[in-house]
């Protein structure tokens, strides 16, 4: 994805920046759900930590700058896991290899009906960032779309694509203020891969629930001038030899969605 660019010191301030924002918002996210999911309140969180509850509160408000040293001790007091890595990636500003190409697929194959923002912040009821914005301009239909090309937690995913399209919607709203908003809908966006179709098929019921559409509807309302949304669901993706291909139907054994 760098096409050759030289990297120069003003592009990766510029970068860090970015990358910080929403490295602090998935983490002052988390701190805050973790704390509450343990009826746990600042003050008493923070004094397990050793930080003030001013400070606690800044963290999951994404205002302040944490070390890794209180992290971990906010890891430790919630049972929870903390991990630092580098991880090889194919570009300044995407997540990986896959996920470039599955975007790229993706915007390339909607229809000109569909406006997009990428990379969209939320503040509410949860700080996060919409992989993909959806807008029609033929309805008044906007999609939180997550574009994933692994599935490590279902549960979490499922949760947070319920709570950035509430935070979308509540975004939009104000955008459209004093008008309504658009109806905000969810779309997960899968590689095909061994691993995804397993899950798939373990837990069909429950992403059916989550994701009820057909994927040939959905595909088919994104990528022509008049096909309705079908409310939320899953599409696919197959990433072979640096292409990715947007699937008509799910991927073979997998009836989900069907």
């Amino acid at each position: 994805m760098n096409g050759g660019m030289t990297i120069t010191r003003a592009h990766v301030e510029r970068e860090t920046k970015r990358r910080l924002r929403r490295l602090h918002l998935h983490v002052g996210d988390d701190v805050r759900r973790m704390r509450l999911d343990a009826g746990l309140t600042l003050t008493e969180l923070g004094a397990v930590v050793g930080i003030h509850r001013s400070h606690l509160a800044r963290i999951e408000a994404c205002l302040a700058a944490p070390t890794l040293s209180v992290l971990t001790a906010i890891a430790v007091a919630l049972g929870a896991d903390l991990g630092v890595r580098y991880f090889a990636g194919a570009g300044p500003r995407l997540v990986d290899r896959f996920q470039a190409l599955m975007i790229e697929e993706f915007v390339r194959s909607l229809h000109p009906r569909w406006t997009v923002r990428l990379e969209v912040p939320v503040s509410h009821p949860a700080r996060a960032v919409v992989d993909a914005a959806l807008i029609d301009r033929a309805s008044p239909v906007a999609i939180a779309s997550e574009i994933q090309s692994e599935l490590r937690r279902l549960e979490r995913q499922i949760r947070w694509n319920n709570e950035k399209a509430d935070g979308l919607a509540a975004r939009l709203a104000e955008e459209a203020a004093p008008a309504a908003g658009p109806t905000v809908s969810r779309l997960l966006v899968l590689r095909s891969t061994t691993s995804t179709r397993e899950i798939a098929r373990r837990y069909e019921a429950t992403l059916a629930v989550a994701y009820p559409s057909r994927a040939e509807d959905i595909i088919r309302a994104l990528t022509t001038a008049s096909a309705p949304w079908p409310g939320s669901g899953i599409a696919w993706m197959r990433v072979d030899a640096g292409q990715a291909l947007l699937l008509h139907h799910p991927p073979r054994g997998v009836r989900l969605g069907r």
